[in-house]
């Protein structure tokens, strides 16, 4: 019974003894504790701990200090912002040239499509400035009117642009106390108002303008407009005959006691007899041609007429205008500041025929218009012309007048020729290029009801229009792209465009 007993013992200590020798560390082994192997496994696990503390230590410590750094630029920019060091504030002055500077270098912010526009809240709080702009350097401005007729070889009549010569056209650039110019509304030219309409536009001071041509588009509405701008301002859309019909056919129009026609807010101002064969160049007529239209005004903004306004006339005023003592304001281009990048653009996307644009550049680049760089006097040569705002002074006047007659001459492309015109007028014409995301602020973006299209624009060469293709060429304007140039262009090398926008 005994021996019974003591063998399941026996059985059990025989079996951890087999455990205790299968272990990989057992004294016959010389392992243990402390053998090297064990001491390797610990020195290993020791490192592996300290690294992963000392990364998650410098993970913490590195962002840390790139908070403290961003604090500390962010201080610097609100002090900067109000140093009274000229340097660093024009850091924050998105108009001055160090800004621009950074800007170019790809150091400044990346600019948004619209921001705040910094207006007054209320405009019945707003005061309007007595009087008149002073006329110091141009007193007196008065407009060619009556001219020889043109013949096309088979008929005789007038131009609206007139026939201004290449000596006429360098005389206009040279300021005097008193000069004459051409401006368009020559006698029989075109472009003319009802009697109705006439009279209705002699009472209006301030005037909000837009225009459609070729039926485009229908009128958009204005929003956000206080009953003391209702009162003030005269809304005036300027069409043609065909977007009349195409206006009637697709809105409401009425008509008022005196045979007036409206749109809501706007009063329709119909051009009898178009001036141009080019749709694009009619449009120029009461955009650029403000003053001519509306003699009575003094003060307009224009707005392209596939845009909705949406900041109340009042408050644009006393932002562009009035707050620093301007008389003109348009806004910057989104993503050129060069005429010969602006051309570059028209080209590529097929705005008016390409041979053509580049005589328009040789001609302005052999005159001296050096493409926009940090040493000019202005933010760009190029700007936003879907939206123009001024005072009509004298100076402001010839400037709108110098600009039409380039864009009579050559190409339809307005935002070609203002630059140009600023150039020619040596620094004296004066006038506010505001933000590009402001000018995005102040309306609201409609689509065409179609899009323009004609044959001159895919022209790739000067011989397409030869034989047939004479029939491209217009027969009211841009002659001096067919007028002989004074001086030979065959040497002009237009400058290297470098395309600094995908979507310019």
């Amino acid at each position: 019974m005994a021996s019974e007993l003591q063998r399941p013992v026996s059985l059990r200590l025989s079996r951890r003894g087999d455990r205790f020798n299968q272990r990989p560390f057992g004294k016959d082994d010389g392992g243990g504790v402390f053998s090297p192997m064990r001491l390797l496994q610990l020195q290993d696990n020791t490192v592996k701990v300290l690294w992963k503390q000392g990364f998650v230590r410098l993970v913490i410590v590195a962002g840390i200090l790139w908070m403290l750094l961003i604090l500390i630029v962010l201080l610097f920019h609100v002090w900067s912002c109000q140093s009274s060091f000229s340097f660093f504030s024009a850091i924050c002055n998105k108009e001055s040239k160090i800004f621009i500077a950074m800007d170019l270098l790809g150091l400044a912010p990346k600019a948004e499509h619209r921001c705040p526009i910094p207006v007054t809240g209320d405009p019945e709080k707003i005061v309007i400035p007595e009087g008149r702009t002073p006329d110091v350097i141009l007193k007196n401005l008065t407009y060619i009117q009556d001219e020889d007729l043109v013949n096309n070889g088979s008929q005789s009549f007038p131009l609206f642009g007139g026939n201004q010569s290449w000596l006429q056209r360098e005389e206009s650039f040279k300021l005097k106390p008193s000069m004459e110019v051409h401006c368009g509304f020559l006698r029989n030219g075109g472009a003319d108002m009802s009697h109705v309409d006439i009279e209705y536009v002699k009472k209006c001071r301030f005037v909000v303008a837009s225009g459609i041509f070729d039926g485009y588009d229908v009128p958009h509405q204005p929003s956000n407009i206080s009953s003391r701008s209702k009162k003030l301002f005269c809304f005036l859309m300027v069409v043609d005959e065909v977007s009349l019909k195409f206006i009637k056919k697709n809105v409401t129009v009425r008509k008022d006691n005196d045979k007036g026609m409206w749109v809501g807010l706007w009063r329709l101002i119909p051009l009898k007899h178009p001036p141009y064969d080019e749709p694009r160049r009619n449009g120029k007529v009461p955009k650029i041609l403000t003053h001519r239209l509306f003699p009575q005004a003094q003060y307009s903004i224009w707005i392209d007429g596939k845009m909705e306004l949406i900041v109340d006339p009042l408050l644009i005023l006393e932002r562009y205008l009035w707050r620093d003592k301007h008389t003109y304001a348009i806004a910057q281009h989104k993503h050129h500041r060069s005429i010969y990048e602006e051309a570059d653009a028209n080209k590529r996307r097929k705005r008016y025929a390409r041979p053509l644009i580049d005589l328009h550049m040789k001609i302005y680049y052999h005159e001296g218009m050096e493409p926009w760089s940090l040493k000019k006097n202005t933010v760009s040569d190029v700007p936003e012309g879907a939206i123009i705002i001024r005072e009509h002074t004298a100076l402001n006047n010839l400037f709108n007048c110098l600009w039409f007659n380039e864009v009579n001459l050559f190409t339809p492309r307005d935002q070609l020729s203002f630059g140009y015109v600023v150039y020619r007028l040596n620094g004296v014409f004066k006038f506010f290029m505001f933000q590009n995301c402001e000018y995005n602020s102040l309306f609201v973006l409609h689509p065409h009801t179609r899009e323009h299209s004609s044959k001159v624009e895919w022209v790739k060469s000067l011989s397409e229009f030869k034989g047939s293709g004479n029939s491209m060429k217009e027969s009211r304007g841009g002659f001096g792209l067919w007028t002989p140039y004074p001086k030979n262009l065959d040497s002009v090398v237009l400058p290297q465009v470098v395309r600094t926008s995908k979507a310019g």
